[in-house]
């Protein structure tokens, strides 16, 4: 079965919103897929994602209030059969971090969007909800294309 995990750094804001958006997107189209999240860093594990986040994506029709953040492991290079960042920052620490055995293809987020490729999803940590909602049509946009390719 095909699996997906995303990461951000802290994964409290980016990579549960791309979960989220590709959730949504493999069940709307009738996809069976496993779906994750992690970050590289650890400083927010077992929190849930960041306030603005939840709102983002209850707006758009998704509940993430029951996601806790967890970092990136050794396993999950082997569990996932895609490993993708949502920044070049955390691309290459997941480069680094990745086992000799590791066998998942891992990629940039927006890698998976014609015209987008080698950008990085816009980092809302530091902005107001407007960000959020930049963020949430990045990766819903990532989601589509993805899920369809997954497909």
């Amino acid at each position: 079965m095909r699996s997906v995990l995303f990461v951000c750094l802290g994964n409290i804001c980016r990579s549960p919103l791309a979960e989220a958006a590709l959730r949504a997107e493999a069940a709307r189209l009738g996809l069976d897929l496993i779906v994750d999240s992690a970050g590289t860093g650890d400083w927010h594990a077992g929190e849930p994602p960041d306030e603005r986040a939840q709102r983002t994506a209850l707006r758009n029709g998704v509940d993430i209030s029951g996601l806790r953040a967890r970092q990136v492991r050794p396993a999950d290079f082997r569990r996932f059969t895609h490993v993708i960042a949502l920044d070049h920052d955390n691309l290459a620490n997941l480069r680094k971090l990745a086992p000799a055995d590791a066998t998942a293809e891992l990629s940039l987020l927006l890698d998976h969007v014609e015209g987008r490729e080698g950008q990085a999803v816009t980092d809302p940590w530091f902005g107001d909800e407007a960000g959020f909602e930049i963020t949430w049509a990045e990766v819903s946009a990532a989601a589509r294309t993805l899920a369809r390719r997954l497909r």
